[in-house]
């Protein structure tokens, strides 16, 4: 559960690559030390260039992430710096250099200055932007709501909503699935997270859930009247005050839906949430797992559309399983669909790029980290490297087939959902999601992909369709 940069769809990848290449030609930018290690460190300094004045290399990293952050790899290695809108940013990249920030022996990164100026106004105090005993504390009363019991009442909520949704689908040629994924998943957020029917109030409820969202996008991040972040920030408020006044009626009451179950979870020595910690996590947790489960869901049925061989054998393995709606234990028995799932999550990170902020000096792989340093964690990029992963651009759910072919990778090698205390506490529930879906709609439906077609990208929460994403879909 996380998310990344502002925004910016992509209408034409060919000329902001051109104006990348041009801009690069025009500013190479020496390389240069981000700082210079202690005297007797033995720390070797974190190497890089700033690129255009003050815009840095953004145009280069929004014309093709992906190639960027590659081809800075394969120029620098795991650590390195880039210069961008005014700020020179430390990337991280590859099993290594993530597990050192992750595992943060020295308690020299903190998540909650990292994420501070990417959505703090926003999200602010939501699970993944506390810190140390707060954060463990934190997550200790939250995990009460991600059991197992818990889980397998949250999917019986999903039924009916996912049901009514693939039902509304009307199949044909240029089917708009982004937009009905993105519709299908709100749906699922105001029943299953907040225990709202659909209608005025769930309408309400995602429009404002939107306008907060798009508020920690925003590229121009000013409190302007009549401008994103401003809309955001006015959003945010709504949120607030929506869920202060059901607060009392969830705590008292018995629902199965997580607001509810949040609202009066108790750790076994009597730790609870204060009202404004729920309502905290409550709008984080929304922004996370619709996000993160809408880009998941998308790129996985785009890749099936591409893939008719992978897509039979889905189905085929699906329509051997009686149950229509099966619980969690019913959906560990798809293990070609986890394996799907994982291929998908290794393609297109969700959670893309994460954030943390070095509190004190300190080092990443003999790397000296200066105080004060923003660091980027390149989740996306460093599971799409061929250093760990053959034919790394290609869809191939066979590379997880293996227990063993796991077990030889780096523990961090396959990190969709990030690491150490920080590891995303709604992986499950995520999987559940994005599970049961495929499997009702491999069982409903099939589906193609234009041969020509190839879904442009922007950046959100991590990679994500930057137009409707258009497939044919038939019914079976």
């Amino acid at each position: 559960m996380a998310v990344s940069p502002p925004s910016i769809a992509l209408p034409s990848k060919r000329r902001l690559q051109a104006v990348g290449a041009a801009v690069t030609e025009l500013f190479p930018s020496a390389q240069e030390p981000l700082a210079t290690p202690p005297p007797g460190s033995g720390l070797k300094p974190v190497l890089g260039n700033y690129g255009f004045p003050f815009l840095g290399h953004l145009v280069a990293a929004i014309a093709d992430p992906l190639e960027f952050a590659r081809e800075r790899y394969e120029r620098y290695g795991p650590v390195s710096w880039a210069g961008g809108v005014g700020f020179r940013v430390v990337a991280v990249m590859g099993p290594q250099a993530l597990e050192a920030v992750w595992v943060n022996r020295d308690k020299a990164f903190s998540s909650t200055r990292g994420w501070q100026p990417v959505i703090g106004p926003f999200f602010d105090r939501g699970i993944m932007l506390l810190d140390f005993e707060e954060h463990r504390d934190h997550r200790r009363i939250m995990q009460q709501a991600f059991t197992r019991g818990c889980l397998n009442g949250y999917l019986r909520l999903m039924t009916p909503v996912i049901d009514d949704a693939l039902a509304s689908w009307q199949p044909r040629r240029d089917f708009p699935l982004y937009p009905m994924v993105k519709h299908l998943l709100l749906d699922l957020a105001a029943q299953v997270f907040v225990g709202v029917e659909l209608g005025p109030e769930a309408d309400r409820l995602a429009d404002d859930f939107n306008d907060t969202v798009r508020g920690g996008q925003a590229a121009i991040r000013a409190n302007v009247p009549g401008g994103v972040w401003a809309r955001g920030l006015r959003a945010r408020k709504r949120l607030e005050r929506y869920f202060f006044d059901l607060l009392p009626e969830r705590q008292r009451g018995s629902g199965s839906d997580l607001f509810s179950v949040l609202a009066r979870s108790e750790t076994e020595d009597g730790l609870r949430f204060a009202d404004r910690d729920v309502v905290n996590h409550m709008i984080f947790m929304l922004m996370a797992a619709h996000d993160t489960s809408t880009i998941a869901l998308s790129m996985l049925t785009y890749e099936l559309g591409r893939n008719p061989h992978w897509q039979n054998l889905l189905r085929e393995e699906s329509l051997a399983h009686p149950v229509d709606t099966p619980d969690l234990a019913g959906l560990e028995g798809f293990p070609l669909l986890d394996q799907a799932f994982d291929e998908i999550l290794r393609m297109y990170a969700p959670a893309g790029t994460l954030f943390r902020q070095a509190i004190a000096d300190t080092e990443i792989l003999g790397f000296h980290i200066p105080r004060g340093a923003q660091i980027a964690l390149a989740l996306h990029a460093s599971m799409r490297l061929a250093d760990w992963w053959p034919d790394p651009d290609t869809f191939d759910p066979g590379r997880f087939s293996e227990p063993a072919n796991r077990d030889a990778l780096h523990r961090y090698a396959f990190a969709p959902f990030g690491g150490g205390v920080h590891k995303c506490i709604g992986q499950h529930f995520a999987g559940m999601t994005v599970k049961t879906i495929v499997h009702r709609m491999l069982r409903r439906f099939e589906w193609t992909v234009d041969p020509a077609y190839t879904v442009p990208l922007t950046w959100g929460t991590g990679p994500m369709p930057a137009d409707n994403l258009p497939i044919t879909v038939r019914t079976r």
